[in-house]
């Protein structure tokens, strides 16, 4: 413990310098966060006092990388609201299924036209299913897209998404580590994650008059201690459930966004949001060794990120014509949340607690990769990218097929 400090120092001096990197070559800022990690880690070299393997204090930066988790998806559900989110249940539930169809029987036929077995097919399914839910959020507050029209349907997805992995996991944890799952058990588990976030959004949004009494404090100190204590309470109970601590974070943040405080909290909140988000795309990069990455598995990765990016977009405009919305907007759904990041790494990670093929964690390493790098690029270029498609497809406003059917 003697060198933590330091080293924890110089991966913060690390992180500020691929930040000014990007804001001089004017690029999102997650994908050089990722390689910074990515070129230093267990596989670096030490020089002098400055040991660039993070030996000592990994597991300490990847706390604090779980904590940006947290304060990126809160500050999310901050910017929207409960009541936003009930308006648009209908049309969140039918683009959640239409995401998660398309992606994961895109996911399976990968899995078994490559020639894999059942057990390794599904797990290529789930990597390539789930979107990360850290990098979505990031992108959005960067590119200041959190009011937008798409967002009320990407935060749906992200939720729907939750309750799918928690379904998922246990069906696959069954299935790979055990070679049996339990039907009660998998129900369970689905019917725990819903219950769970419908009884925070009800009981949370009839709690606002209390909330706005309770939170009527002067003092910034007790505020930020009373905001923060209450965020990291239901994170840690939602995991505790087998719901990500993401959705936690995002749900409080959707409950408090409804109180007369939600302006003081999000003010509160940004500087942490900014500097723990930094750290978690830096521990990420820190968990994939550059030298690993090679063989078939490159061409399995790359044919995994076509397949999502078509699936992707294709997704997005379906989901987008659920909620009536425009074409461009549509197509502003499936990019953003087109990256992969952590729970593809915990379903590869599964796979090899269950003896599976050697070629899942390189293929997920590189598959993560690519797309954590790709999909804030696309997500900036998301209005070429859409003139683009529009000028092969030529995309039509459901809003105005219902105003031509009105004037027949």
């Amino acid at each position: 413990m003697d060198h933590l400090v330091f080293e924890v120092g110089l991966a913060i001096a690390l992180i500020a310098a691929a930040g000014l990197i990007s804001s001089r070559l004017r690029f999102s800022v997650i994908p050089f966060y990722i390689l910074i990690g990515m070129a230093v880690g267990p596989h670096a070299m030490e020089l002098w006092h400055f040991d660039f393997r993070f030996i000592e204090s990994a597991p300490f930066i990847d706390f604090m990388g779980r904590i940006g988790v947290l304060f990126l998806l809160f500050y999310l559900g901050l910017e929207f609201s409960v009541g936003r989110l009930i308006k648009s249940g209908r049309s969140i539930a039918l683009g959640g299924t239409i995401y998660i169809g398309i992606n994961f029987t895109l996911g399976l036929a990968l899995g078994f036209l490559s020639g894999f077995p059942v057990a390794e097919t599904l797990v290529i399914a789930g990597i390539t299913t789930i979107s990360s839910s850290a990098i979505a959020a990031k992108v959005l507050v960067d590119l200041k897209r959190t009011a937008n029209a798409e967002t009320e349907m990407i935060l749906g997805i992200i939720m729907f998404e939750d309750v799918f992995l928690a379904v998922y996991i246990s069906i696959l944890s069954g299935l790979v580590l055990s070679d049996s799952s339990s039907l009660g058990g998998v129900l369970l588990s689905a019917l725990i994650a819903l219950g769970f976030m419908l009884a925070v959004i009800i009981i949370g949004r009839k709690a606002v008059p209390l909330l706005n009494r309770i939170l009527r404090i002067r003092s910034n100190e007790v505020f930020g201690l009373v905001v923060f204590g209450s965020l990291f309470l239901v994170a840690g109970f939602s995991e505790t459930i087998h719901v990500a601590e993401a959705i936690g974070a995002l749900l409080v943040g959707l409950v408090l966004a409804e109180t007369e405080h939600a302006k003081r909290i999000e003010h509160l909140i940004v500087p942490f949001r900014d500097f723990f988000g930094a750290l978690f795309f830096f521990s990420f990069g820190l968990s994939i060794d550059p030298l690993s990455l090679g063989g078939n598995a490159i061409w399995l990765a790359l044919a995994a990120v076509i397949l999502t990016l078509f699936g992707n977009i294709w997704a997005g405009m379906l989901a987008g014509r659920t909620a009536s919305l425009s074409p461009k907007v549509s197509a502003n759904i499936g990019l953003t949340i087109v990256a992969r990041g952590e729970f593809s790494i915990i379903m590869a990670n599964l796979g090899k607690e269950g003896g599976l093929l050697d070629i899942v964690q390189p293929f997920a390493a590189i598959y993560v990769l690519i797309l954590a790098i790709l999909g804030p690029l696309l997500t900036k270029q998301s209005k070429p990218i859409f003139n683009m498609l529009n000028k092969i497809f030529k995309f039509k406003d459901p809003r105005l097929r219902k105003e031509e059917s009105k004037t027949i």
